[in-house]
């Protein structure tokens, strides 16, 4: 059992929340949770929230893109007073700003305008001999422009929120991580000791959000070419026909990621124009590919079926080797998962919950029954104080070795001794934009989203 403290000691949350009428209690709790967890672990001191808990580890800047975009949502449902999420919004964005920027290998938080992948939580340094990343800077930053536009009052603290919102996007030199080779596609990232990653952001991925926010630059714009240079690399990632037919990619994130801060229903790029449908509705059909696939369970995992099931990245029990239908298999530790035959497909048998969790609004039906079939089957064993446990495998009930990290539950299977940022972030968003839209509709409003959305060639589907 995870421990019932907190790392710091934050304000405390408001205990009546308001219940509104269409939320699902028991999604309703799972956010709450979510919420809860980003309020509590996050550092008072530099808001820069952890990569996991209760693990100690170094602060993810994609997990404080996430813990950003949960301070609207907590105020909005009556989890915590406006006041206290306002200062908390306010001293992360300064913390940042605050942060060096510059060449050197070590001492540094970023350079030109993006962030290293991991911080040291109370410095905000460098942590180990992590990569400066293009697509994590992009979280943080729709984060830090999701909370410089919902905050909107016209006090001191508000207003400050606002400016330093603005800053520290148009600081960011998205065009220079395209500049490499004449390529306009960005690097993946890059490093003082080497230069960029040779790896551009290829094919279907969780980084249409660096694309679109790069594109809508005032300051350090991708070149215009990016967004079509890159969507000329989805032709591997096409499967299934009729109705199946999605742009696919087997860890889930790549199809949640983006949508936490865009709305795409109804509004399509060329490529989409061409398929006939939007990206909401390539989500939707990726979700029911992932429900499928555990139904199929093609596999013979323990505990995959209609109602129980996702996989993306995530914790995992291995190094330890299981017997799972006649046959041995070697489990991975953290690794991205998805359905096999899927662009990046890997199975070993570990589901996550975010997975199911963070669809809810491409299939809530199917996303409330699956939350409730976990809870029901798995109880305590997966489901604690922030909700559920990265990830759970049961298959490995009784195996060779020992995990890295985690337990192996005699008669149950494994199970993650911890949460992550970047799963806990888009349950959050995610129940909150089928429930209220309000990310989406904040983020509508959003000038430079909008732009980098229009430059790259998005149209109402009617047009």
């Amino acid at each position: 059992m995870l421990t019932r403290r907190t790392l710091f000691a934050a304000p405390a949350l408001l205990v009546a929340p308001t219940v509104l009428a269409r939320a699902p209690d028991r999604m309703r709790d799972l956010q709450q949770r979510g919420f809860r967890y980003f309020w509590d672990t996050t550092d008072p001191r530099t808001g820069l929230a952890p990569d996991r808990w209760p693990t100690r580890s170094v602060a993810s800047i994609a997990a404080t893109g996430f813990a950003l975009t949960a301070l609207p949502v907590g105020v909005a449902n009556g989890w915590v007073a406006r006041g206290a999420a306002r200062d908390r919004a306010l001293t992360t964005l300064r913390f940042l700003w605050s942060l060096p920027q510059g060449n050197a290998a070590e001492g540094m938080a970023g350079h030109r305008g993006f962030f290293y992948h991991f911080l040291e939580t109370g410095t905000g340094r460098r942590a180990r001999p992590c990569e400066l990343s293009t697509v994590d800077t992009a979280l943080l930053m729709a984060g830090v422009l999701f909370a410089g536009l919902w905050f909107d009052r016209a006090d001191p603290a508000e207003t400050e929120i606002r400016s330093l919102a603005r800053r520290l996007y148009e600081r960011v030199e998205w065009d220079w991580s395209a500049d490499v080779a004449g390529d306009a596609r960005p690097s993946m990232g890059w490093y003082p000791e080497s230069g960029f990653i040779a790896r551009r952001w290829n094919g279907y991925t969780e980084a249409m959000i660096l694309y679109l926010l790069g594109l809508g630059s005032p300051t350090h714009p991708l070149p215009p070419a990016a967004w079509n240079a890159w969507c000329a690399t989805y032709r591997d990632s096409w499967r299934d026909e009729g109705a199946r037919r999605h742009l696919a990619g087997a860890p889930h994130f790549w199809h949640q990621y983006s949508h936490v801060w865009v709305d795409f229903r109804g509004r399509r790029d060329a490529a989409m124009r061409v398929a006939g449908f939007d990206y909401f509705e390539n989500s939707v059909r990726a979700t029911r590919t992932q429900r499928d696939y555990a139904l199929a369970n093609p596999g013979g995992w323990r505990g995959y079926d209609g109602e129980v099931w996702g996989l993306t990245a995530c914790d995992g029990p291995g190094p330890i080797t299981v017997r799972v239908a006649g046959r041995d298999h070697t489990l991975a530790s953290y690794s991205a998962r998805g359905p096999l035959g899927l662009p990046d497909g890997f199975d070993d048998g570990t589901i996550a919950p975010t997975a199911a969790a963070a669809s809810f609004p491409f299939a809530p039906d199917m996303v409330e029954a699956a939350v409730a079939a976990m809870r029901q089957r798995h109880g305590a064993a997966i489901w604690d104080r922030y909700g559920f446990r990265d990830s759970f495998n049961l298959s490995a009930a009784s195996a060779e070795g020992r995990p890295l990290e985690g337990r192996i539950i005699p008669g149950f299977g494994w199970v993650a001794a911890d949460y992550l940022g970047i799963d806990q972030g888009p349950i959050v968003a995610m129940i909150e934009n089928a429930r209220s839209g309000m990310i989406w509709s904040t983020m509508r409003s959003q000038p430079d989203l909008q732009r980098g959305m229009r430059l790259a060639g998005f149209t109402d589907a009617t047009v």
